[in-house]
């Protein structure tokens, strides 16, 4: 018997969220900041999981119960702001007790018109996991809190000629902190990052000294993000930020680092290394090695004769 999946949920519009919480409609139809710090929104009444067709960033206080984000639930330390992109799968409540936060809702028709409606896509933590949150120190919170607080007065203040654009202004300044408080995330968890970084280079020697390459082609980013339980962009993001190299870089690295073994020591021709190592063209194999070495291979393997 075919067991039939859940129906998922789609917001389509800011009002229909206000309408399933019980709140008044929203100021304006295209953005909305939810205050949940009173306890009076009862989050329970979200569905198990939903999409919405608005960006989402979610500031959480405190948190009494769990957040369900894709297979697993999510317990939020105090302060913690999580940001999820159209059309992305979340969840509702599993329980909730003593919670407190806002919800920063943002269609992005909102956006259309300024230069932001093409920058936010350059966001990578809107694809980031619950997992991967960012969790916020005591004057990060601070620094939120008065963004929040200055986009709250704004939406519920007399709409006039700048409204949209301090509105704007004020988006555009969070998501800028927010990258800010990442990238000090990413280098204050040291011994984890210590950690990632041990676990990417013996994933990667596995897939080499295996010969993984042959059969199932260059090891992806996604590959990577997968069997070291992240999402692609916050791989990329942390790497970066830790070596200065992307996930797609560490994975160029690699495959030179094991072509130069293959090529001073075997006999294999240009053509069988490049195979070896997953390529399906030996003459890409060829670009990328001389990209990377300013030599092609040939000359590599002449030169260390």
């Amino acid at each position: 018997m075919k067991t039939e999946m859940p129906k998922v949920s789609k917001f389509e519009s800011i009002s229909e969220i206000h309408r399933m919480l019980g709140l008044p409609g929203p100021v304006h139809p295209l953005i909305s900041l939810m205050d949940a710090t009173n306890g009076q929104i009862d989050l329970c009444q979200l569905p198990a999981t939903y999409v919405t067709s608005f960006y989402k960033i979610s500031f959480i206080t405190k948190l009494g119960g769990k957040f369900k984000y894709g297979q697993g639930y999510y317990d939020f330390d105090e302060g913690s702001l999580l940001f999820t992109a159209p059309n992305q799968l979340i969840g509702g409540a599993e329980k909730y007790e003593d919670s407190a936060g806002y919800s920063l809702l943002i269609h992005r028709d909102f956006l259309q018109g300024y230069p932001l409606a093409g920058k936010i896509k350059n966001y990578g933590f809107f694809s980031y996991a619950s997992n991967e949150a960012l969790h916020l120190s005591q004057q990060e919170r601070v620094t939120v809190l008065s963004i929040l607080t200055i986009l709250q007065k704004e939406l519920n203040s007399r709409i006039d000629d700048f409204s949209h654009e301090v509105i704007i202004a004020q988006i555009e300044l969070l998501l800028s902190y927010a990258k800010r408080f990442y990238k000090r995330q990413f280098l204050t968890r040291q011994v984890i990052n210590n950690e990632l970084l041990q676990e990417l280079e013996e994933l990667l020697n596995t897939c080499f000294n295996e010969e993984l390459p042959v059969n199932k082609g260059i090891p992806t980013v996604q590959y990577l993000a997968g069997q070291l339980n992240y999402t692609p962009n916050y791989l990329s993001d942390m790497l970066r930020s830790l070596t200065g190299l992307n996930a797609q870089q560490h994975i160029h690295q690699k495959l030179i680092e094991r072509s130069k073994e293959l090529l001073s020591s075997t006999n294999l021709t240009i053509s069988e290394v490049a195979y070896k190592l997953g390529f399906e063209h030996p003459q890409s194999f060829s670009r990328l090695f001389k990209i990377k070495t300013s030599i092609s291979p040939v000359q590599f393997r002449s030169a260390f004769n």
